[in-house]
């Protein structure tokens, strides 16, 4: 149980630090009452990405060899690389135009969550679903809502503190590449892939 909710946390937390960099553009201007209207369209963002991810590796799960599974360790570690060549993307200011409408604040913001995070979510998340247990799913689901929160107070708490942010701005990038190195070699060891392939040597 312990294991899974790690993996759920380290999960998030490999596809949500830059993210919560544009959270922090969001909250700069959006009012103090809208911060909920922020969370809804987080939160719906998240659930197309997470149930997009799902369907995916619903259909991979039909792979027989667990170690073929494995190979898709391989999508985090090029995500990671991809991250350290070319560095981020993200037009910041792009994104706080389009949030300055707080009648389209919901829509807006999970769109810019699809369009921001798309890509390295399900690159992510794919591979996990695909090599958990189905009965660890919900509660990888459970652990991503409560990060969702937790991710969504954080960015809120750091608008209000610019050399906090200033510093996870600089450095967050790096800590991505860590992270999305380390869950692709965890998925290529726990799924059997490296040592089948060493075997085959």
């Amino acid at each position: 149980m312990l294991k899974t909710i790690l993996t759920g946390v380290t999960a998030y937390i490999s596809t949500g630090l830059d993210y919560l960099i544009i959270l922090m553009v969001i909250f700069a201007r959006v009012k103090h009452q809208d911060r909920w209207l922020v969370l809804a369209g987080d939160f719906l963002g998240t659930i197309v990405l997470v149930g997009s991810s799902l369907i995916v590796a619903f259909f991979l799960g039909f792979v027989p060899s667990p170690w073929l599974l494995g190979l898709l360790g391989l999508i985090p570690i090029y995500l990671g690389i991809k991250l350290w060549i070319q560095g981020d993307d993200d037009d910041t200011g792009e994104i706080a135009a389009k949030v300055a409408k707080p009648q389209s604040l919901i829509w807006n913001v999970a769109l810019i969550t699809i369009a921001t995070c798309g890509a390295d979510n399900i690159g992510i998340y794919v591979p996990i679903f695909t090599t958990v247990a189905p009965t660890a799913i919900p509660l990888i689901l459970l652990t991503f809502a409560i990060m969702v929160v937790l991710f969504w107070e954080i960015g809120y708490r750091l608008a209000c503190l610019p050399k906090v942010a200033k510093v996870l701005e600089k450095q967050g990038r790096y800590i991505t590449i860590a992270v999305y190195l380390l869950i692709g070699l965890y998925i290529l060891w726990d799924s059997g892939t490296i040592q089948h392939l060493v075997g085959m040597i």
